[in-house]
């Protein structure tokens, strides 16, 4: 990696566990200089200012990393509501990256910046709408090979699914605590329990 992309990829992932632990509108400009060690100039040379440094940790950080945590997890061969299951059970108790005090990065965002900034409500919307696409095309897939029910209407639990699981991260955050997360796990598996086949 050429030293220019090495100083890109620095900044983004300095500037990205700055922002993840303040906030997006709390981190300036001098905090990830700061902490990313590297000079004004070089900053703005890879970036023209904060939001559009914020749409490339979505973009380049944020998409990628989520694709494989959140996303690949539901293209496997097994049982769709098993996989659902066990994708929102290691994003809240395995995955370290996560932290409870901290809540989901991609709504930290999206209630930090979609009112405020219309590049950024894009970026996370396509992100959303990908997981919501697949989690979908999950579920369908268990109607038609007899694990899911057939008149399980996908897109509503998926909305359900993914709302309980972006608020239980709030609760999460605001307890400091995995407790919340164990109620909604054990809840959660009650629920897709009842739209087996």
């Amino acid at each position: 990696m050429k030293k220019a992309a090495a100083t890109r990829i620095n900044i983004l992932e300095k500037a990205f566990e700055l922002i993840y632990v303040k906030g997006y509108k709390t981190t300036s400009i001098d905090d990830i200089i700061a902490t990313t060690e590297v000079t004004k100039g070089a900053f703005y040379y890879h970036f023209k200012n904060k939001d559009e440094m914020g749409l490339a940790i979505i973009n380049e950080l944020m998409k990628p990393s989520l694709q494989k945590s959140f996303m690949d997890p539901l293209k496997t061969d097994a049982p769709p509501l098993e996989a659902i299951y066990n994708l929102i059970h290691h994003l809240l108790i395995e995955e370290k990256f996560l932290k409870v005090e901290y809540g989901c990065p991609v709504a930290n965002f999206a209630s930090e910046m979609s009112p405020w900034n219309a590049d950024f409500n894009t970026a996370l919307n396509e992100i959303t709408a990908e997981w919501t696409k697949l989690m979908v095309a999950s579920i369908e897939k268990g109607k038609k090979n007899g694990t899911v029910r057939k008149n399980v209407n996908a897109k509503q639990v998926t909305m359900f699914v993914m709302s309980g699981y972006w608020g239980v991260r709030n609760f999460g955050k605001l307890e400091n605590s995995r407790g919340p997360y164990l109620l909604y796990l054990k809840q959660l598996k009650d629920y897709l329990d009842t739209l087996k086949a």
